[in-house]
């Protein structure tokens, strides 16, 4: 790490110690729905009970219950029945991702236009780990959604210093450089901040690390890596021989084909649509 980037993440870091920039934070309403699925076997009654108290979350919830995302065969039009047909740990995990979105608000609008379209790479990622997560053993395709969906939230804290203190990076290209170098850092912090689990804090701090390799099955970082490929939204230096990769050879996923197939299209636009509109 060079001495500026360096230099950086302890601004960033001293920054958010003393409070001029405030690390992201999620509505109490999604936490207490995470706790309570976590901890406790709560029935769809009681976290209906829980989301109702924030009705922004509990409207957004419904809309996405009713996208094509889920197919339901009739409308859904109370929580309750929501919960019951998409079952509690799926919305749990739809809870903390409709919250998430909040995090990508700003005051200013220079750093909102920014936001926004990191936030349109991150909904980009998170559809397609959805879809390579469905034909996985032992992964989740909902928490695989909302890996896609953090992966690159430690770019946040950057951005709102680049924006403060211009001078410190020394032009756009620097920030590009140093945000790629210690997002990942700052991703696990904020994954931390929130006591989020380790699976989704390894993909926050080790996605862009395109030549690891581990000894145990398929993990949410290989997910996330192949999505990341196959939307191309790849760092500059991905080896462009995908064979030579770890996560593309550990899913099982042929090295020559850089696309997803015409018949997933469809679900990937849907799951887009999905997530853009709440």
């Amino acid at each position: 790490m060079s001495e500026q980037t360096q230099q950086v993440l302890q601004q960033i870091f001293k920054a958010v110690e003393t409070d001029q920039i405030k690390l992201p934070t999620l509505p109490e309403v999604a936490l207490k729905i995470r706790q309570a699925v976590e901890k406790d076997n709560k029935s769809a009654i009681e976290i209906a009970e829980l989301l109702s108290q924030d009705s922004s979350l509990s409207a957004r919830l419904l809309q996405l219950a009713n996208s094509p995302l889920y197919r339901a065969r009739s409308e859904i039009d109370n929580l309750q029945l929501a919960i019951t047909r998409l079952g509690v740990r799926v919305v749990k995990n739809l809870v903390v991702m409709l919250a998430i979105k909040q995090a990508f608000k700003a005051q200013d609008k220079a750093i909102e236009n920014q936001f926004k379209e990191i936030w349109q790479t991150s909904v980009e990622v998170a559809a397609a780990s959805r879809v390579i997560a469905k034909n996985q053993n032992n992964i989740d395709k909902e928490h695989a959604m909302l890996a896609g969906l953090i992966h690159n939230i430690g770019s946040l804290p950057i951005i709102e210093l680049a924006n403060r203190k211009p001078s410190l990076f020394g032009g756009a290209e620097n920030i590009k450089n140093i945000t790629r170098k210690i997002q990942g850092q700052l991703g696990e912090k904020i994954l931390s901040f929130w006591n989020f689990p380790q699976s989704l804090i390894q993909v926050a701090s080790q996605w862009d690390s395109f030549n690891r390799t581990h000894d145990s099955g398929v993990d949410y970082v290989d997910i996330v890596q192949a999505a990341i490929l196959h939307t191309q939204h790849a760092p500059a230096n991905t080896p462009d021989d995908w064979s030579i990769i770890p996560a593309i050879n550990k899913l099982g996923l042929d090295p020559s084909t850089h696309c997803f197939d015409e018949s997933i299209q469809l679900e990937l636009e849907e799951t887009r649509m999905s997530l853009m509109q709440n």
